[in-house]
């Protein structure tokens, strides 16, 4: 039987999820376990690099966890875990950090970017790329599916785990950014020339996983268009693009078929259709998250087994690394 190349991939338990982290992320895994060794982690170390309320992060946890498996991660296929239940997480980016140029770090835009939003920016926010890093690199991950703005922190962990192995001898894989050539890049519903976003909470911006089904109706309903007529992916025209970019990615079908399905219609149709599709994908995941929310003790269970199983893998790079550098 052929080994199946190894995937790391991870989401932050903060904001809330929508559409497009589903037709990004997500969905994507579910297609793909079949073809990869999977470890699909909660990166509840990389969420407190700013400010957060205790409560509502395990919380947050814990619902992430829940969406996982309520959008088709398979346990059989593929191990999913909380970050910081795997303490070779804290314990490797520790040992990176002290084997990184400083300079390294601070050329890395999403820093800049967030550091530039933080009236108090904390070490850990200049530290995240280690971290990361440690996150790939302990389970020997081959690739790592990102999207183009993730890019730099690949290439970074790539940097830092060759270094590591010029210094110290061969350590670590070294992996490989997992880029797909169509990437669905939902834009917000009330500004289609910007990236739907989790951490925004505007009315009517996105489309959340666990959102009621009359107000996601209500949202994609509103959603700002343009005083056209034809119904194209026309890239000129964001707002009418990104509906027929989610309808695309839900109900299929090549974009020539989908205009001529529309040819003739007004937007009204469009967005109704839209929501149509929309709701229909939501509510067996919406479903099978309120069974597994619903008992707490089952969730908890598959998490313990799912650290176990990661700490079994982690443990080992780890014990290599601290041996390689002098440690135990």
């Amino acid at each position: 039987m052929t080994k199946r190349p190894r995937v790391f991939s991870g989401i932050q338990p903060s904001g809330t999820l929508h559409i497009g982290n589903y037709l990004g992320a997500l969905h994507n895994w579910v297609i793909d376990q079949d073809k990869y060794d999977n470890f699909f982690c909660i990166v509840d170390l990389h969420a407190i690099t700013v400010p957060q309320d205790p409560a509502q992060l395990r919380a947050k946890v814990r619902e992430l966890a829940a969406l996982y498996l309520a959008c088709g991660i398979s346990l059989e296929k593929s191990t999913v875990f909380v970050q910081s239940h795997v303490s070779a997480h804290a314990e490797l980016g520790w040992v990176l950090n002290c084997q990184t140029p400083i300079g390294w770090l601070n050329r890395m835009t999403q820093f800049k970017d967030k550091s530039a939003k933080q009236e108090t920016v904390l070490a850990g926010l200049m530290n995240y790329p280690t971290l990361m890093a440690a996150d790939i690199l302990l389970y020997a991950a081959e690739y790592v599916p990102v999207g183009e703005d993730q890019k730099q922190h690949i290439e970074l962990t790539r940097d830092v785990a060759e270094r590591f192995n010029h210094l110290y001898g061969e350590t670590f894989v070294i992996p490989k950014p997992l880029i797909r050539e169509v990437a669905a890049r939902i834009m917000g519903l009330d500004e289609p020339t910007a990236k739907m976003s989790k951490s925004t909470t505007a009315l009517g911006h996105a489309i959340p996983l666990l959102g009621d089904p009359k107000a996601t109706r209500k949202a994609i309903m509103r959603a700002v268009t343009d005083s056209g007529a034809e119904i194209t992916f026309d890239r000129e025209r964001p707002g009418v693009h990104n509906l027929l970019n989610i309808y695309q990615k839900l109900a299929g079908g090549t974009q020539a078929e989908i205009e001529a399905h529309f040819a003739g219609q007004g937007y009204g149709t469009l967005k109704r259709e839209v929501a149509d599709v929309v709701l229909a994908t939501l509510e067996p995941i919406q479903t099978r998250y309120n069974e597994l929310t619903a008992d707490a003790g089952e969730l908890d269970a598959i998490l313990a087994r799912g650290a176990e199983r990661a700490s079994e893998v982690a443990n080992a790079t780890l014990l290599r690394a601290y041996q390689r550098v002098g440690l135990r």
